[in-house]
């Protein structure tokens, strides 16, 4: 007689035993004719340049995350709008502390800065400022401002 468990335990070793013979049949009857166009990195049909391994700034990913995450709680606004005259105002007021709650959670990303993309900044382009020269003994001259004058 098998507990819960055990009928849970073989459920889970069948599981992994039909995946891994799918694999390993796969493998075996695969056709295995690589050549230097099939084994290019694919680009959406553009001619890759460079590395593949290139690193990609931190930033993109934040925004990714913090789309995801808000898109997926705004996804329980739809059902909630369906049947929200029939659910009450019990409904209503949770359904306004989870929009709070993700209000403070955009407002935090927002303080926080992780909405901003870096901008460069501006370069203000500087002259280089020529040295002053002594105003020569001809100027001098002209102006009465000769050192041996006194």
């Amino acid at each position: 007689m098998l507990t819960e468990f055990g009928r849970l335990f073989i459920f889970i070793l069948l599981g992994i035993v039909f995946v891994a013979a799918g694999l390993i049949t796969a493998w075996i009857l695969r056709p295995h004719r690589p050549y230097p166009e099939k084994l290019k990195t694919y680009e959406c049909g553009e001619e890759p340049i460079g590395n593949a391994w290139v690193r990609f700034n931190v930033r993109f990913y934040v925004i990714a995350l913090i789309f995801l995450i808000f898109e997926v709680e705004i996804v329980f606004l739809f059902p909630w709008a369906l049947v929200y005259r029939e659910l009450g105002l019990f409904a209503f007021i949770e359904m306004a502390i989870f929009l709070i709650i993700l209000l403070v959670g955009f407002a935090y990303v927002w303080a926080k800065g992780d909405l901003d993309w870096d901008k460069p900044r501006p370069e203000i382009p500087t002259v280089p400022r020529a040295t002053p020269v002594e105003p020569s003994r001809a100027t001098q001259a002209g102006t009465g401002l000769t050192q041996g004058a006194n």
